[in-house]
């Protein structure tokens, strides 16, 4: 990690733009040299002052694990950010677009385990680790300037982008499903915005739960039991504004939908 490098006060100061809803530079502007080890170091920073104001870490998240969302991007590695009880909105809920600077919704699938896991685990361990499997959205909203062209140790440092995040109704144990091969659907305002199987995602959601564990590893943790893991986006996402209906339809997995004002 780069030595010169405060992580609690680049902490801070995302914090601060999160809590008060504003545009902030990436990081990198003023720090040229900050490493991907020193972001997850402000990360975790930033997720202590979030476990100060009251939250309670529920989960993870994986990001850039489509070849669209990298695209998107422009950046090219998997990454994680960490989820909070208080990210969480009720399937059918309202996502309160002033509450956010600039929020995007995409597709996803979401695991919960049911026992730890922890370093180099194989497919089959993570299926039998996991109890359910669900559909989920997943809101971003980086704090960053115009969300765009920023570098992987910023995307990092400011939590993976995590803002909220919304759980479909139906749940299924994994084996229960093929899920390198579920149609995913998300429509915006009765209109299909967004489509792809499942196997946009790291190739196979599992992989997502797999490269997640390793990326723990290298930072001396593990994946808890009772922790939701957000596999990663199917798809490219959708800017969010008043009005829109969003619903996203999985295969197997029935429909979950929120809306935003």
């Amino acid at each position: 990690m780069t030595a010169t490098v405060d992580h609690e006060a680049l902490a801070h100061t995302l914090d601060s733009a999160r809590l008060e809803r504003r545009e902030v530079a990436p990081l990198t502007r003023e720090h040229p040299t900050l490493s991907v080890p020193d972001a997850y170091a402000i990360q975790e920073a930033g997720i202590r002052l979030r476990l100060s104001h009251g939250e309670r870490v529920v989960g993870l998240k994986m990001g850039l694990t489509s070849e669209a969302k990298r695209k998107q991007m422009n950046l090219d590695s998997p990454v994680y950010g960490v989820l909070t009880d208080r990210m969480q909105i009720p399937a059918d809920g309202v996502i309160q677009l002033s509450q956010g600077v600039h929020p995007k919704i995409e597709p996803e699938i979401a695991f919960r385990t049911a026992r730890e896991l922890r370093g180099t685990v194989t497919r089959d361990q993570v299926l039998d680790a996991c109890e359910s499997v669900f559909a989920a959205m997943e809101i971003l909203d980086s704090r960053y300037r115009d969300f765009k062209y920023f570098s992987l140790p910023d995307v990092v440092a400011d939590n993976a982008s995590s803002s909220l995040f919304v759980l479909g109704t139906t749940e299924h144990p994994p084996r229960a499903l093929d899920l390198t091969r579920l149609e995913m659907t998300m429509s915006v305002n009765g209109e299909p915005a967004q489509s792809a199987r499942s196997d946009a995602i790291s190739g196979d959601p599992v992989v997502s739960v797999i490269q997640l564990c390793e990326l723990l590893a290298q930072r001396g943790q593990v994946l808890p039991a009772g922790s939701i893991v957000l596999a990663g986006a199917a798809t490219a996402a959708h800017m969010l504004r008043p009005g829109d209906r969003v619903q996203l339809t999985v295969e197997g997995l029935g429909i979950v939908a929120v809306s935003a004002e």
